[in-house]
């Protein structure tokens, strides 16, 4: 099976600072791939070097066979990768409905039918559909969040930090979706809270100081704590 997303030693700067210095990886069909590492080692950055967002200067980037190396983000969207930034990412002064149409690239049947399917998975949108998003709870705004990057038929969706700064009744929510997404999606995660990443990741990659240093499955990541603190610096108890 050849990959459907593989990222082949990228090198980015964000402005003077080199913050890739040799990032690869490789993403299977149907599986999810988490991105880990210590704060400021390069995570989100790699997912704003697959997008667009900050162009490699050099290395290689495809999606299905096509490259996505100098495409600007909104041809890598259309190219069918659905992203989920950090920041949510969602427009404040529009309510819940209006943020869901403007993130349709069409508004054919079936992107309604994935729509519908959305506001199933997340009832509170349903609710508060009418409402700017501006007035929703963290956990709310995330999950319209998520939901804008599902209405269109995406390829694979790149998700930074789904869990951050959310209660820990509303990450057990976001986790739960998580796993309803595996079953139909191929998924790219970077995430810190490492129970979360195990629970829905297939395989992992760890970068630190901007480059890819481990892989492998996520399995044997549990049962390797001498890795955990060496890499994560995850205290155990």
């Amino acid at each position: 099976m050849k990959p459907l997303l593989k990222v082949e030693d990228i090198s980015s700067f964000i402005g003077p600072f080199h913050i890739l210095q040799g990032v690869s990886l490789e993403v299977y069909p149907g599986e999810v791939v988490v991105i880990l590492g210590r704060n400021g080692a390069g995570k989100t950055t790699t997912l704003r070097s697959i997008i667009g967002q900050v162009p490699p200067a050099r290395g290689q980037i495809t999606l299905d066979g096509v490259s996505l190396l100098n495409m600007p983000t909104h041809m890598a969207v259309r190219a069918g990768i659905g992203y989920v930034p950090e920041d949510y990412g969602v427009f404040d002064l529009l309510t819940v409905e209006e943020n869901l149409k403007l993130a349709m690239r069409q508004s054919d049947k079936a992107t309604l039918t994935r729509r519908d399917e959305v506001l199933d998975i997340f009832p509170d949108l349903g609710i508060a559909y009418k409402r700017l998003a501006m007035t929703l709870s963290g956990g709310q705004r995330q999950m319209l969040s998520i939901s804008r990057a599902l209405v269109n038929d995406n390829k694979i969706i790149l998700i930074d930090e789904p869990s951050k700064g959310l209660a820990p009744i509303i990450v057990e929510r976001i986790q739960n979706v998580l796993m309803t997404l595996k079953k139909k999606t191929t998924i790219v995660l970077v995430e810190q809270n490492f129970a979360l990443a195990c629970a829905v990741g297939d395989r992992y990659y760890i970068i630190n100081e901007g480059r890819t240093v481990l892989s492998g499955t996520v399995d044997d990541l549990i049962d390797d704590t001498a890795l955990q603190q060496t890499h994560l610096g995850l205290v155990l108890t």
